[in-house]
């Protein structure tokens, strides 16, 4: 059921309400906690509530007949209900909601400025991802090129200054899906005629080109996408809570050597979450399969996160597209992941995992010589010598800040430790800087 329609009004009112910067000495103030605002003012570009606020008020299934219901989980500002009552740090997060997290978290962000041509940078909170089951579910034909358009239109004209001092190279929005999913071509999405593809071409817009993407999943070759990671269900809102989780995974028993928390497998193609299912229940009592078909682990991390937490192993397959959510909760458990492919993270995460250092916390093993060589998963990890694993868990620990995404309103202390947000902010900035610089030298 989608919650009271008074819970979306709070929401939409908190949001609208601190929309618009502080005065620029509090924000100054704030600032001074956290370091030195010299390149890192962002403004956040004011769109029209259709934008953002409107979508949630279409949350439900009712709305978009073919779509699933995500009114429940944009309570807490995206984080969703709490997992249980006593619970302050664990919530029922669904990813999709990333963009109205993240448009929460920045209008904490210490240097914000209500003056576009002061910012390094322009933050649009436009909810992508979320807008995007308009076009997919909103009409009887196709109209997937049109994913973007007004928001292109409008940039164009309002403010137009603000979008013609760089064209669009300072500008940056988040985008809560794979790349895929938003990168069909124009052609495709132009009448009755052709085909509905699943999809939208909104990054192939060319009024796009310019802006840096923040997705969950970016492809190999576009230089304005950036992936960033999922979010999971742990949102501690101090740094005790989060101390004591780390503790927990530390004195964890890993009395399990590999776990697979997924779904898929049961097609007799020859594929490779199909040989490790078969591996599973050849070595069931070394191999523990949490079977999460049809999503009934996504909003329930309890299923999947005690299982974890006893496993020293956590093997992360490609499922539809390469990367899973399933990577980022394996970490936040000390469960060493294991990947079948290079795209599945180490072609993506490159601002939050250390591209060059991959073998120091995960093992990979080709997903070819698993379905077509017999290579045994299970004899390739039993190999490993306890002393890298353990080793492979401390280090796997010691990035658990960088990939968790902190309760909005956290305390100071926890705010010490740069988070999944933090770092891709930072990133946003380097990344903007450095092309206006490559612009300017051209």
């Amino acid at each position: 059921m989608p919650p009271p329609r008074s819970t979306i009004t709070i929401l939409l009112t908190t949001l609208i309400l601190t929309t618009l910067p502080p005065p620029h000495h509090q924000q100054q103030q704030q600032s001074d906690l956290d370091s030195d605002c010299t390149d890192r003012w962002i403004h956040i570009r004011h769109l029209p509530p259709p934008f953002n606020l409107h979508i949630l008020n279409n949350c439900s299934s009712t709305h978009h007949p073919f779509s699933t219901n995500f009114c429940p989980f944009t309570t807490n500002h995206g984080l969703g209900i709490k997992t249980h009552n006593q619970s302050h740090s664990w919530y029922r997060t669904d990813p999709s909601l990333l963009e109205l997290f993240f448009h929460r978290r920045m209008l904490e962000y210490p240097c914000l400025t209500a003056d576009p041509s002061a910012a390094d940078a322009v933050y649009l909170p436009y909810y992508a991802a979320l807008d995007s089951r308009h076009y997919l579910y909103g009409s009887d034909y196709n109209s997937s090129d049109q994913h973007g358009r007004k928001l292109a239109n409008f940039l164009r004209q309002d403010s137009p200054e603000i979008w013609n001092k760089h064209l669009g190279h300072d500008h940056f929005l988040v985008l809560a899906g794979s790349a895929w999913d938003f990168s069909q071509p124009l052609s495709n999405g132009n009448g009755e005629n052709n085909p509905r593809l699943w999809g939208t071409s909104f990054l192939e817009l060319p009024d796009f080109y310019n802006v840096t993407v923040l997705t969950l999943e970016s492809r190999a070759y576009p230089f304005q996408e950036m992936s960033i990671p999922y979010l999971t269900s742990f949102h501690p809102p101090n740094l005790a809570l989060f101390e004591s989780w780390i503790k927990r995974v530390k004195r964890s028993k890993r009395t399990t050597l590999m776990l697979f928390a997924g779904g898929g497998g049961i097609s007799s193609t020859p594929n490779v979450r199909r040989s490790i299912r078969l591996e599973c229940e050849n070595n069931s009592r070394l191999c523990e399969f949490v079977d999460c078909s049809n999503g009934i682990c996504e909003h329930d991390p309890i299923k999947f996160m005690k299982p974890m937490l006893h496993s020293s192993f956590c093997l992360q397959p490609p499922g539809d597209t390469p990367t899973r959510r399933s990577t980022f909760d394996s970490v936040l458990a000390g469960c060493i992941p294991v990947f079948f492919e290079e795209l599945s993270a180490k072609k993506q995460y490159r601002w939050h995992l250390p591209e060059d250092k991959y073998e120091e916390f995960s093992v990979m093993i080709p997903k070819e010589d698993v379905v077509f060589k017999g290579v045994s998963v299970f004899e390739v990890l039993n190999e490993i010598p306890t002393s890298e694993v353990r080793k492979m868990r401390e280090r796997l620990i010691e990035m658990i800040p960088r990939i968790v995404y902190r309760k909005h309103g956290s305390s100071l202390g926890l705010r010490t430790k740069k988070d999944a947000f933090d770092i891709a902010i930072e990133g946003t900035l380097q990344r903007i800087k450095a092309r206006l610089e490559d612009i300017s030298d051209q």
